[in-house]
C-alpha cells in the first residue's frame, strides 16, 4: 500500500505497540534547554537512573540568558543554566553552552552542525521542534516526563497522528517570504485546526524555498495545533547537509523519505501562492492576521458568536479600532530574532531594506542572530554594519531574547512590537506587549518608518 512520509518515519522507529494503542518509538536524537529539563534529570537521580544513550543528547543554553554583552543572567536564570551544565558533566553530555562557538537558539544550531537529516527521529523540550520536519525528519516537542522517559530508555510512548497534506503552488510575488506562507496556512486553518495531525507540506511554491525557508515553514506549523510538519527532502536538502561537522553519517536514500505516489491523507488543502501578500498579525493568535494592505476586520467579518467574542478581546488586547487599516498601525519597537527567523537568510533580507536608511525615531530595534556562527557570517558579510548604522542595536550573544519574556529582553506594558517571532499570545513578550507578526523584512521595513509599513514599497 502507498505510505505517506509521516507513516514511514514513524514505522522506521517502532519498537513495539503497546496494549492501549500507542506505540513506543526510538528517538534518534534528544536535544534539551536549561528551561525545560531540570526536573527530568532530578527525577531520573531520583530513581537511581542514568542515561541510556548519552551519545544521542544535546544540550543547549538558549532560553534565559542575557544577549548583550559581558551583561550575566539573573539569579533564577543564572540557576538554570548552572543546574544544566552540572548535569550535562554528571552524564558527560554534549554541550553548546555560553562561550561555546556552536552556542545558539537549539533549532538554528541543530541544523548548522548537520545533526538534522532525512529519516532520523528528533524530540525536545520545545514546542517548536516541528522545524526538522524541513528536512525529512520527524520532529516534536514534548513535556518533562518524557525528557525524563527518552533520558533513562532513549524511547518514547507515542500516538499516531491522522495526515494532512498543504499543497501550495504558484510562484511568490516580490516581498512575499515563506513567514507568509505559513502566516497564510494559520489563517485559513486556525489555530489548532491541525490537532492530531501530522501536516506534509508540498507543491512548487514549498519546494523552490530555501532550507531556511522550509525551516520557518515547519517551525511554525505547530501554531496550527499539528505536532509534526514535514516535506519531502530533494537535492537542496542533501547540499544543506553535506560538508557540515556531524554530516560524516548522511546517508540520505532520495526514494525512501518521500510520500508514495497516491498514498492517501486524511485532509488536503490546496494554497495558491499566487494570492498571497505579505501578511501581518493583529490579533492575539497566529491566526488573527490580515494582508498589509488589508485592514483589521470588523464583526461583521465574523460568523459565529465565538468569532465575535475573539475579535473584541483581541482588539481590547491590541488597542486597536476594528476596520483600521493595518498600514496605519505605528510600532515602538521592532525585533528581529528567534528560532523562526533568526537565520543568516533572514538576517540578510532585513539588511537589503535597511541599507542607506534609519531607524524611525522613537522606535527601539533590536537584532538577535540565531546563532555564534550566524553572528559571525553576518559580521563577515558586513551586515552588523548595516544594522548598526541604521539603529538597530546588534546583539553579540545568541538566545531566544525577545521571542519570549523569559529573559532580560522583555517588552512593557502596552508596548508595540513588529516582530519575526512565532507567537502574538497575550503577554508572551511581556506583560501588556502588544506583538505583530510579520517577516524579518517586513519588520525592518516597520523600524523605518516607525508602522506596519508594505515591503513591497521598498523593492526596487
Amino acid at each position: 500500500m502507498p505510505r505517506t512520509l509521516y507513516d514511514k518515519l514513524v514505522d522506521a522507529h517502532k519498537v513495539c505497540d503497546l496494549p492501549d494503542g500507542d506505540i513506543l518509538v526510538y528517538v534518534d536524537l534528544h536535544i534539551m534547554n536549561e528551561y525545560t529539563s531540570p526536573q527530568a534529570f532530578s527525577a531520573l537521580e531520583a530513581k537511581g537512573l542514568g542515561v541510556r544513550r548519552p551519545d544521542a543528547q544535546l544540550c543547549v543554553i538558549d532560553h534565559v540568558n542575557a544577549t548583550r554583552a559581558r551583561r550575566a543572567a539573573d539569579a533564577p536564570s543564572q540557576i538554570l543554566i548552572e543546574n544544566l551544565e552540572a548535569n550535562r558533566k554528571k552524564h558527560d553530555l554534549a554541550y553548546f553552552g555560553l562561550g561555546d562557538p556552536r552556542q545558539g537558539i537549539e533549532h538554528v544550531v541543530v541544523p548548522e552542525q548537520g545533526l538534522a537529516q532525512p529519516g532520523m527521529l528528533i524530540a525536545c523540550g520545545d514546542s517548536h521542534t516541528t522545524t526538522y520536519g524541513a528536512f525529512g525528519a520527524l520532529g516534536f516537542g514534548i513535556g518533562t516526563s518524557e525528557v525524563e522517559h527518552i533520558l533513562a530508555t532513549q524511547t518514547l510512548r507515542y500516538k499516531r497522528l491522522k495526515t494532512i497534506l498543504v499543497q501550495v503552488d504558484g510562484e511568490l510575488a516580490p516581498g512575499v517570504t515563506a513567514k507568509d506562507i505559513i502566516m497564510k496556512v494559520v489563517n485559513v486553518i486556525g489555530a489548532g485546526g491541525a490537532n492530531g495531525y501530522a501536516v506534509e507540506f508540498a507543491g512548487s511554491a514549498i519546494s523552490s524555498l530555501d532550507m531556511a525557508g522550509r525551516m520557518t515553514i515547519c517551525n511554525m506549523a505547530v501554531e496550527l495545533g499539528g505536532r509534526a510538519a514535514l516535506m519531502a527532502p530533494d537535492t537542496m536538502t542533501l547540499a544543506h547537509c553535506r560538508d557540515r561537522p556531524h554530516s560524516d553519517s548522511l546517508n540520505f536514500d532520495g526514494e525512501t523519505w518521500v510520500s508514495d505516489p497516491g498514498a492517501d491523507f486524511d485532509k488536503v488543502l490546496e494554497i495558491d501562492a499566487n494570492e498571497i501578500a505579505p501578511l501581518v498579525s493583529w490579533g492575539v493568535s497566529p491566526d488573527q492576521s490580515a494582508p498589509v494592505d488589508g485592514a483589521v476586520p470588523t464583526d461583521t467579518d465574523m460568523t459565529t458568536p465565538k468569532a465575535k467574542a475573539g475579535l473584541a478581546r483581541a482588539l481590547d488586547y491590541m488597542g486597536l479600532e476594528a476596520g483600521q487599516k493595518i498600514t496605519d498601525i505605528g510600532i515602538d519597537s521592532a525585533f528581529i530574532g528567534s528560532c523562526t527567523n533568526g537565520r543568516i537568510e533572514d538576517l540578510r533580507s532585513a539588511a537589503r531594506v535597511l541599507s542607506g536608511r534609519k531607524v524611525a525615531e522613537g522606535v527601539s530595534a533590536i537584532i538577535v542572530p540565531g546563532s555564534t556562527l550566524t553572528r559571525v557570517m553576518a559580521e563577515e558579510e558586513g551586515l552588523d554594519r548595516i544594522f548598526i548604522e541604521a539603529g538597530f542595536d546588534w546583539r553579540p550573544e545568541s538566545g531566544c531574547s525577545m521571542c519570549l519574556a523569559m529573559n532580560d529582553d522583555v517588552a512593557m506594558d502596552g508596548e508595540r512590537v513588529a516582530s519575526s517571532t512565532n507567537r502574538n499570545f497575550e503577554g508572551r513578550q511581556g506583560r501588556g506587549a502588544r506583538t505583530h507578526l510579520m517577516s524579518p523584512a517586513m519588520v525592518a521595513a516597520a523600524a523605518v518608518t516607525g508602522r506596519i509599513t508594505d515591503v513591497r514599497d521598498f523593492e526596487d
